[in-house]
């Protein structure tokens, strides 16, 4: 069915659609593979952020890098970014220890969450992966890849929002009066943050699928992702702050387990959208095609 046809027919009956594309979540055991990226992205988190830092630090001021970095990363793990900072800091004092073999560690480390992720997307979107399979020395270069795009696009965010922080010190003089611009850079972090969210997950639907995925459907499946993502990580916060008794439960391990419960849910939007994509992308195709099998074991 053209685009066009498939998007009036969504339009036309946007309930459908989305009870659709949750059957095919559940069907694709999306909880279990959410679960199973938080877990693998839980282990990587702290080898990506390090090599990349240790990277940058070399380009940009320490300081200003870790500022920047601990104001992104309250976007993925809302109320656990100063913990993170402050074992990458420490991390950074004692950056004399890093060996070859602690580096090959790293590296094997914070490549394990894509791998991981690639194959929960070939489940999501098996229609593809039954048409053509990726080589695989395309899936065992591709994290690194990822993590060398990772690393220039937060250099390039550091270099912005430090002119957009410098931008927050001025004033501005008219007929007398003074405003700040410290709340017009606040905006444009704050904008600067959900386009650069958006553009990773587009990226990441872009690239992790099997095959030449539209720039369009990985739009949807960005902006989608990204807006469930922002009200989650707002409840989040509000939780955190208020009712949560989690560090009264788990005790030390408190950090650890709010950011896996913050990783899992991070994991299960963006696989709801990838979802989604995948819906649209089966909108016209015959019953017996467009709804995935559940997946189960058999009884003996």
């Amino acid at each position: 069915m053209p685009t066009s046809q498939a998007a009036q027919t969504i339009l036309q009956h946007p309930l459908a659609f989305v009870v659709r594309t949750l059957k095919a979540f559940r069907a694709n055991q999306g909880l279990l593979l959410a679960g199973a990226v938080a877990y693998y992205a839980l282990l990587s988190t702290v080898p990506l952020l390090i090599l990349i830092v240790i990277a940058l630090s070399h380009v940009v001021d320490q300081h200003e890098l870790l500022q920047t970095l601990g104001r992104y990363l309250e976007w993925l793990l809302p109320g656990q970014s100063d913990a993170i900072v402050a074992e990458l800091s420490n991390f950074l004092a004692h950056r004399e220890v890093i060996g070859w073999v602690l580096l090959g560690t790293m590296l094997f480390f914070s490549s394990l969450a894509f791998t991981v992720l690639e194959n929960a997307m070939s489940v999501i979107f098996h229609h593809r992966v039954a048409i053509r399979r990726r080589h695989f020395l395309v899936s065992a270069l591709l994290p690194y890849g990822y993590i060398l795009s990772l690393g220039v696009g937060l250099l390039l965010v550091t270099l912005v929002a430090g002119s957009l922080q410098l931008i927050g010190q001025e004033k501005v003089e008219l007929l007398g009066h003074v405003w700040s611009l410290s709340g017009v850079s606040g905006v444009l972090l704050y904008l600067l943050g959900l386009a650069g969210e958006i553009f990773v997950l587009t990226s990441i639907y872009l690239v992790m699928p099997v095959g030449r995925l539209s720039l369009r459907h990985a739009l949807l499946g960005g902006v989608t992702a990204a807006l469930l993502w922002e009200i989650s990580r707002h409840v989040l916060v509000w939780y955190f702050a208020t009712l949560s008794q989690i560090s009264t439960v788990y005790g030390s391990l408190t950090t650890a387990i709010a950011v896996l419960l913050s990783l899992e849910i991070a994991a299960t939007l963006l696989l709801l959208g990838a979802q989604v994509i995948s819906e649209y992308e089966r909108t016209g195709i015959s019953a017996t095609h467009s709804a995935p099998k559940p997946f189960t074991t058999e009884q003996r």
